[in-house]
């Protein structure tokens, strides 16, 4: 999922975002790997930007930022994509800035993580 996100093979990795996503839950919605449920997010949020929904791709950002995590660095690498996503085709929009500067808050204690 990961690697075709990165080389852009968008409907490969949108397609894996969604088994993990599909695998990583039991039956009455607790989910079993909860990072990895938030990289599928971040996957689907990213394959959302570059087709152009923005409501889709804050959606998928924001929920990926919810919930418990134990790893706030990884989340933070893994959400670079989406956030240069972002940057690149959305500037001005005031729903991407927020997600960006909520995602920038998070990334404070952890410097370097995000794209300048």
């Amino acid at each position: 999922m990961d690697c075709y996100r990165l080389v852009g093979e968008d409907k490969l990795a949108r397609t894996l975002a969604e088994e993990v996503l599909r695998t990583g839950a039991d039956f009455d919605g607790t989910e079993r790997s909860p990072m990895r449920n938030a990289e599928a997010r971040v996957t689907l949020g990213v394959t959302a930007a570059r087709e152009g929904d923005l409501e889709q791709a804050l959606t998928m950002g924001e929920r990926a930022l919810e919930g418990d995590r134990r790893s706030v660095p990884s989340l933070i690498m893994t959400s670079r994509e989406l956030a240069a996503e972002m940057k690149r085709r959305y500037v001005g929009e005031p729903a991407a800035e927020e997600y960006l500067a909520r995602l920038q808050a998070l990334g404070q204690e952890k410097p370097g993580f995000l794209p300048q």
